[in-house]
């Protein structure tokens, strides 16, 4: 199928009038069949009543002796950006002050303005660029912000919508990338030209400091702001994946740092501190890194020094790294287990280029195996926040400062009932032989009785894993009704570092198919489940792996949930941000490399005479990433054929499908009211 042939292809027109009458339509014909369930009121309104609950964490950032917050309810739908002092926060009763309520604001200037989030000039954080989407897509509008004054600065650091970023230098400097004149973006559709901007000019007038290649992913600015200065960088991403990083000096100064493609900088600590996502050699430095390493750098001009801050064997990935002026914080999965690792060296690190570690590392304290996450780190002192849950234990923040022992702040209530929820890992062989982790999540009389209705989740892409941890609306929805949760841990996610990754980079992608076929397999053979009662999620790259789970294996399932999905992969480069994903998929117009995408591709590989689930799809208008064509135009495909489906576009929401807390539970009720329909959910 070509774009001659393709009879669909006026769907992709995201606002043409066809297209919207063709999607109030499917809208309709769903809505009828999911709200006319009986089951759909409750699961509304409890999935609503989670989702607005006050008694959740309200999420903290540090801000020198200060946390700040952005917060929404059923009185602040759009929500609030609000403050209290640090101290009232940790003891349990923050008085908030309202630094800008988005509600408000969208009534007082007629917009569906959408939070996005606040970006402070450290370490004052009173001068921010407070970030606003239009219905929840990627493209934004930027505007400067004074907190003390509670307001925008007239004639200040303001772009109009664009996916753009902004990094300060300082209070009257700051580097901007985005659509600023013509010929501004790469293919991608993302900035490829780097500015400085300083205070009393235009955007316009802004000086070009970095400019890309259009065939770039994107082109970006960045800075670290610590006590030990500023560093202000750009990051020209050739891929999605490969990247080249330049300082930029107060002399306007471009200088490439020497580190391999594949990594990305985390920080500043008397050098810079590196992750690696692939081996880095040097024989006459005498060092040899490997892929997932963390490693110091210090450099002056082609001249650097290097060690090794910390080596993951190979069952660990690190996934995230903060630095501060206390320490190098590392958020690690150990055999798909959270836990948080703390760093500290010499202040003086100089002098020692032989590629050995002279870094100190200890484990802070967890109250048990489950999911954790680095919350906010200061960034000039030695407290931060972190959150520890697991599938049966809620969200818990515990506050640290000066020492790894914890201090609980809060915990979210128990929406579901727990007591007899049980977490079990095993492993499935897939295609080629290799052992395929997986989660099972349910009540234990409901796994070890067999033949239990099943959700069974997957992503596998873009080095992002998937971890067991407390949901609390897929525990009231779905385990507390009696059923199965599954994660299913396959490569091309994070689980394992980039070597899981790349495994099912581009010609290889058929691997992290054939492991989450591998994972159904198992949970029929174990009787955990039978194909009459599997069902099947996945969004973004993971509605991908849904629609190829549709298209190869449709005997494995009753139920596939396929959202805001990547389908028609001959035509992924040439939508939205699709061309950006090359380094993960590949490039559909070189031949040989069309012909193994293609060889999945979803909408490609739909037949008129084949035998489907019922499937249900879901995407949003306003979705500025994945094109909501894709889900349209397999949707018509699948009506055509005379298949069974289910179809919602949510007209606003972006990337996640909704816009705002009400919207959410709408989407989530509606999702598992489908589950429950088809897998026999009582």
């Amino acid at each position: 199928m070509t774009e001659t042939t393709d009879p669909f292809l006026w769907l992709e027109e995201v606002h043409g009038e066809a297209p919207l009458a063709w999607v109030r339509g499917q809208n309709e014909r769903s809505l009828n069949e999911l709200e006319g369930d009986a089951r759909f009121n409750s699961f509304h309104e409890q999935a609503l009543k989670i989702v607005t609950s006050t008694e959740r964490i309200a999420s903290p950032v540090i801000v020198g002796d200060r946390v700040r917050n952005f917060w929404q309810d059923e009185d602040h739908v759009r929500g609030i950006w609000r403050e209290a002092t640090l101290s009232s926060y940790i003891a349990g009763a923050p008085q908030w002050e309202t630094l800008l309520d988005i509600d408000k604001l969208a009534r007082e200037e007629d917009e569906n303005w959408v939070w996005k989030g606040a970006y402070g000039l450290a370490p004052a954080y009173d001068r921010c660029i407070i970030t606003l989407s239009r219905g929840g897509s990627d493209a934004a509008v930027r505007r400067e912000f004074i907190v003390s004054e509670r307001k925008f600065v007239a004639d200040g650091f303001t772009l109009p919508e664009m996916k753009g970023e902004m990094a300060w230098i300082d209070q009257n400097r700051i580097l901007v990338g985005g659509d600023i004149a013509d010929d501004g973006l790469t293919l991608s559709g993302y900035p490829r030209v780097v500015r400085l901007w300083e205070r009393g000019q235009s955007v316009e007038q802004s000086r070009i400091v970095f400019s890309g290649d259009h065939e770039d992913v994107a082109v970006w600015p960045g800075s670290f702001i610590s006590d030990q200065g500023v560093y202000s960088y750009i990051l020209q991403a050739h891929t999605f994946y490969e990247r080249s990083y330049f300082q930029f000096t107060d002399g306007a100064d471009i200088a490439h740092l020497p580190i391999p493609r594949r990594s990305s900088l985390s920080g500043l600590k008397n050098g810079l501190v590196v992750s690696l996502q692939e081996n880095w050699t040097d024989k006459q430095a005498g060092f040899d890194y490997k892929s997932g390493d963390l490693v110091w750098l210090s450099h002056r001009g082609d001249f650097f020094e290097s060690q090794l801050i910390f080596s993951p064997n190979s069952r660990q990935a690190i996934q995230s790294v903060h630095v501060n002026s206390a320490a190098i914080y590392v958020q690690l999965l150990d055999n798909i287990v959270g836990t948080v690792i703390k760093i500290t060296g010499p202040s003086d690190v100089s002098g020692k280029s032989d590629g050995q570690s002279s870094w100190d590392a200890s484990r802070l304290s967890l109250p048990g195996e489950g999911d954790v996450s680095l919350g906010s780190v200061n960034d000039f002192g030695e407290d931060l926040f972190l959150y520890f849950d697991s599938p049966a234990q809620p969200p818990t923040l515990y506050y640290s400062a000066q020492s790894t022992d914890q201090k609980l702040v809060q915990q979210t209530p128990h929406y579901f009932e727990a007591g007899n929820i049980v977490l079990r890992q095993y492993q499935a062989t897939s295609a080629d032989g290799t052992d395929i982790p997986y989660f099972v999540i349910g009540q234990a009389a409901v796994i070890d009785k067999g033949n239990a209705p099943t959700i069974q989740h997957g992503y596998g892409g873009f080095e992002v894993p998937v971890v067991p941890g407390y949901s609390a609306i897929n525990g009231k929805l779905w385990l507390e009704r009696g059923g199965v949760y599954v994660i299913a841990n396959i490569r091309g996610g994070g689980e394992f570092g980039p070597r899981w990754h790349q495994a099912a980079l581009k010609e290889n992608r058929q691997r992290a198919y054939d492991d989450f076929f591998a994972v159904s397999e198992d949970l029929i053979a174990k009787g955990i489940t039978s194909p009459e009662r599997l069902g099947a999620l996945g969004g973004s790259n993971g509605g991908l792996l849904m629609g190829v789970a549709m298209t190869q294996r449709p005997d494995l399932y009753k139920a596939i949930a396929i959202g805001v999905p990547l389908l028609d992969m001959l035509r992924f480069h040439k939508l939205l941000a699709g061309a950006s994903w090359m380094g993960e998929y590949g490039d559909p117009d070189k031949p040989d490399e069309r012909d193994y995408i293609e060889a999945y591709s979803p909408y490609q590989n739909l037949k008129d005479d084949a035998v489907y689930p019922k499937a249900y799809l879901f995407t949003s208008t306003k979705d500025d990433r994945v094109h909501p064509g894709h889900a349209r135009k397999y949707a018509a495909k699948l009506e055509q054929a005379g298949h069974p489906f289910l179809y919602y576009e949510n007209i606003e929401g972006g990337h996640g499908a909704a816009a705002n807390l009400n919207q959410s539970a709408f989407r989530l009720a509606l999702q598992y009211i489908y589950f429950a329909r088809l897998l026999g959910l009582d």
